[in-house]
């Protein structure tokens, strides 16, 4: 039994955070991270706003993040010992991909590809708030939250909402823990379902 949990939303909504807990409670889950995508920093061009546009699809390597996953689902034992992913013994025919970012439902290769997606948000004020509090490799020029990071959110999250990609709504201001429970039921009771 395979099973591809999608875990998208808006930068800085608690993403990684939840894959994280996830991660750690499921057996033989392995995670991919949109991140480890990003085209190199002399490929991302600068857009009419003014700033490096980061937070395009087009910044990200999909076609890579794509086979990457489809190695998983080929065969999900290599992966997830080439990923140091240790097997439960007693578990050995479930496997569980965990796909974390921010732009999962905009590419159309991968939207069948997932057993559940879900979608976690948070107001436009905590967002900013969180997202000027991280650490970044390449930090945030001054503007770059209000005139490229937001607006973008708002123009991927409207297409899925237009194309119908059917997403579990989670409220990112709900506590971790909350937040945890929640989804590891659900996922667990897609894998009952599933049998």
């Amino acid at each position: 039994m395979k099973c591809i949990v999608g875990i998208g939303g808006m930068t800085n909504g608690g993403k990684t955070t939840l894959t994280n807990s996830l991660q750690k409670a499921l057996p033989n889950c392995c995670v991919i991270h949109q991140d480890d995508f990003f085209k190199p920093q002399d490929q991302i061009p600068v857009g009419d706003d003014g700033f490096k546009q980061w937070d395009v699809l087009e910044s990200l390597d999909m076609e890579a993040m794509l086979g990457t996953v489809k190695a998983w689902v080929k065969k999900p034992q290599k992966f997830a010992r080439a990923h140091g992913v240790t097997l439960q013994p007693h578990d050995p025919g479930t496997h569980i991909l965990l796909i974390e970012g921010f732009l999962l439902y905009s590419y159309k290769p991968l939207l069948d590809l997932y057993s559940r997606r879900y979608f976690l948000t948070v107001p436009y004020e905590e967002c900013k708030r969180r997202r000027s509090k991280r650490n970044y490799t390449v930090p945030d020029p001054p503007g770059l939250f209000d005139g490229h990071v937001w607006p973008m959110y708002q123009k991927y999250k409207q297409e899925m909402e237009r194309d119908g990609v059917e997403v579990v709504c989670l409220d990112g201001m709900k506590s971790r823990e909350e937040l945890f429970h929640q989804v590891l039921e659900d996922v667990q009771n897609t894998l009952l379902n599933s049998f």
